[in-house]
Parts: C-alpha cells; structure tokens; sequence
C-alpha cells in the first residue's frame, strides 16, 4: 500500500502526487490541513518528526522530503522514468530541477511567508518577495531551455515530461496563485499548458483534491 500525506495546494507534496501519477501507481490520498496544524499533531510527527508535507508511507515504510521521495519512486519504480538513460543529461535535468527544488520553493513555502508577515505585521502575502525569487529562477531555467532544441516542445527534456515538470507545474501554480507575471517565460508557460492536457498532471492538480476547498 502507497500513503501520501500532503495538502492540496503545497507545492511539495503536489510535486508528489505528479510523480505518483506519472509511474502510474495506485496510492491513497491523506490529508493534511496545514492551515488547522495538522501536521504539528503528535500523530502526524509520529509518521514525521519534522513536521512538514509530505511524507510517503510505503508498506509501513515512511519517506520524508519530496525531493528524497522523488529520487525514491525513480530507484523502486523505474518505468516509466523521470530522469534520462545518460550520466550528463541526468545530472543536467536534476540542476534543472534543483533551480526550483532549491533555490525558488524554500524561500516562498508556507513557513518563510508566515515569518515574514510576522516581521513585516502584514496579513498580506509578500508578493514582491515571492515574485522576485520565482522571476529569478524561472529566467535561468527559462535560458537552459532555450539552448536545447532537441526537447520536445511541451517538455523541459526529451520527448517526454519527467523530473523537472514535476517540480515546474507546480511553481507555475504557484506563481499564478500570488499573480505572478509570466509573460517573460513563454516556454515555461508552453511547458505548463501541455502538462495540464495529461491525466497525471490533471489529476495532481490542487483544485481537484479530496481536500480541496469547495
């Protein structure tokens, strides 16, 4: 049996469920209200001591961290795969990824923006914050596509989505959600408007989770 805790409209555990979907398995969706501090409660720091979304609970096995988790589902079910055949092209497609796993995501996640309401004693989101961070990566990664033009023209890398689509449509929604300009990225935009034609993309997508709001 395959668990995903996660909450609908976090950009972590969306990259997840992508993934899941994609390698085609069949898992069960746990919910996790983020905004109520589920995921501070002793039964979920039971399953994770860290306290954050998602975790992946594989036959009574856990695994935290979406990128740990990501690597995870591509060693246990490697067909079909997310990552290419080839050293190089693998290592180019995770630094790829890693621009928004790393670089964009953990300065806008939920935490970094309830501190800095806080500093700032602000109800509203820090758009020029998020805004900054998201344009930043968004142009590297839209700089790195360009110099490719084997890819496909719906996909980062290949013919096929893979990795970085499951780290990239869910920072588009994102940056959608905060009203983040992207007319500067049309191949990210291209990017994102053919994932969002895939069952696997459709189904991962936040507006149509059990938790999502109605």
């Amino acid at each position: 049996m395959i668990e995903l805790w996660n909450y609908y409209r976090s950009g972590t555990s969306h990259r997840v469920r992508i993934a899941l979907n994609l390698k085609g398995l069949d898992w069960q969706y746990r919910s996790l209200n983020l905004l109520a501090s589920d995921h501070k409660q002793p039964a979920y720091l039971d399953i994770n001591p860290q306290g954050l979304a998602p975790a992946l609970v594989v036959d009574g096995e856990v695994f935290t961290q979406s990128p740990a988790i990501l690597e995870y589902l591509e060693e246990a079910y490697p067909t079909p795969p997310l990552l290419p055949t080839d050293t190089a092209q693998r290592a180019k497609v995770r630094a790829m990824a890693m621009i928004i796993g790393c670089d964009i995501h953990p300065l806008n996640n939920l935490r970094v923006i309830t501190q800095l309401k806080a500093l700032t004693q602000t109800q509203e989101p820090p758009v020029d914050w998020i805004g900054r961070w998201i344009s930043e990566g968004f142009a590297a990664i839209e700089a790195l596509l360009a110099r490719d033009p084997s890819r496909a023209i719906g996909c980062c890398f290949g013919d096929q989505p893979g990795l970085v689509e499951c780290y990239l449509v869910p920072q588009v929604y994102a940056a959608r959600r905060f009203g983040i300009e992207l007319s500067s990225f049309p191949a990210i935009c291209a990017i994102d408007a053919y994932c969002a034609t895939l069952p696997a993309f459709q189904a991962a997508h936040p507006d149509l989770q059990p938790d999502t709001p109605q």
